[in-house]
């Protein structure tokens, strides 16, 4: 079964992240600093989405999209 590289905005970030472990690196990178302690991930994380963290941490949208983008992944809004 291949692995698809597509990101979805509007699920949690968890979900993400259980799909796409490398990204956890690049979110905290990008400003999702709570991510980082693995109990945030877990609690904080089931129920935030990555367009929702963007708005908590006030960062654009459409650079967190770019910042994806470039590291090959294809962005779902």
């Amino acid at each position: 079964m291949k692995i698809s590289n597509q990101v979805k905005l509007d699920i949690p970030v968890y979900d993400v992240v259980k799909d796409h472990p490398e990204l956890l690196d690049v979110l905290v990178d990008l400003g999702f600093h709570p991510l980082a302690n693995p109990s945030l991930l877990n609690s904080l994380g089931r129920v935030t989405t990555i367009r929702q963290g963007a708005q908590l941490i006030k960062l654009p949208l459409n650079h967190i999209i770019q910042h994806l983008e470039w590291n090959g992944y294809e962005v779902i809004q």
